[in-house]
């Protein structure tokens, strides 16, 4: 259950989160976004339990700046895995996909297969899960998680 003051108490810190973050080297808007994440974090276990104050209503800064501090580098991660493409090159960036074409040797791909390997990669892209389509059918799990793997990848060379 959650005390409204805990999170008031958490808020009244703002600006030494923001002051926490920007001291990782994120710039004054990334900061102030990590705190709202935060927030929102901290929210979320404070309902879950969590107590993050002291008798004597101190906030305990490690828990925040350990939460902080995961953040950042979440956003580092993230920022590796993606490359960034500035507006002024999007001008220079063809793309040439014909989605129809493409639909079409797909398609085309699927009605060449197997039909069991057809018939499980339909399953289970549909949505189904292959845990609960190995109980129903008695194939083995890994049976079918291979044969959807090498679908899928028999697909991906196509594009």
């Amino acid at each position: 259950m959650i005390r409204s003051n805990d999170l008031e108490l958490v808020f009244k810190k703002h600006k030494t989160w923001v002051n926490i973050v920007h001291s990782f080297g994120c710039n004054v808007d990334t900061s102030e976004d990590l705190v709202q994440e935060m927030y929102v974090k901290i929210h979320l276990k404070l309902e879950d339990g969590l107590d993050i104050v002291y008798a004597d209503n101190e906030i305990n800064y490690y828990y925040i700046f350990k939460t902080l501090r995961t953040l950042f580098l979440d956003l580092k991660r993230k920022e590796n895995k993606v490359e960034i493409v500035e507006l002024t090159d999007l001008d220079q960036m063809e793309v040439d996909v014909d989605y129809n074409d493409t639909y079409e040797m797909i398609q085309k791909e699927l009605s060449d297969l197997y039909w069991y390997d057809r018939k499980i990669y339909e399953i289970i892209d549909s949505g189904s899960s292959i845990a609960d389509l190995s109980r129903k059918t008695k194939i083995p799990y890994f049976s079918l998680y291979n044969t959807y793997k090498k679908v899928k990848l028999k697909l991906k060379e196509l594009i």
